[in-house]
């Protein structure tokens, strides 16, 4: 396994409760609990180029330092956290996600592990993963 941390601390997944009213048609006036997973998934494009494999994930208004990438065999997965701001707000409208994200993805080849490089600009993500190439043996007739 291979971490590359910009962060100290790796993210946990898991799950939180909120309130949502029930449905209307069996309206009580109660308030009920019910779990949803607190984990958001970023927009993440995944193309090939003749020596890498770039991986380019969308998530502005991350800090570089609340990123975790890490690569296990073939499976990379990056996690953060997007933070809201405290202020209290009235929204008419929600549709950035805030707190803690992740993307995983099953690489379809062996990667470089020790070039792997990831660069933050401009909102997008963007690792490069390096092509393990196969080592070609040259056969000879004498020893």
């Amino acid at each position: 396994m291979v971490e590359i941390i910009l962060k100290p601390d790796p993210l946990r997944p898991g799950w939180f409760f909120t309130d949502e009213r029930t449905n209307s048609i069996s309206d009580t006036g109660r308030w009920r609990m019910a779990s949803r997973p607190h984990t958001w998934h970023p927009l993440t494009d995944v193309y090939e180029t003749e020596d890498a494999l770039i991986v380019r994930v969308e998530v502005a208004g991350v800090r570089e330092t609340d990123f975790n990438i890490t690569l296990t065999e073939r499976s990379l997965q990056v996690r953060g956290v997007r933070s809201d701001t405290t202020e209290r707000r009235a929204y008419h409208q929600l549709e950035i996600p805030f707190g803690e994200f992740s993307t995983e993805l099953d690489l379809p080849f062996p990667i470089l592990s020790d070039q792997i490089e990831a660069v933050y600009n401009d909102g997008f993500l963007r690792i490069l993963l390096p092509k393990a190439r196969p080592m070609h043996i040259k056969v000879g007739n004498s020893l």
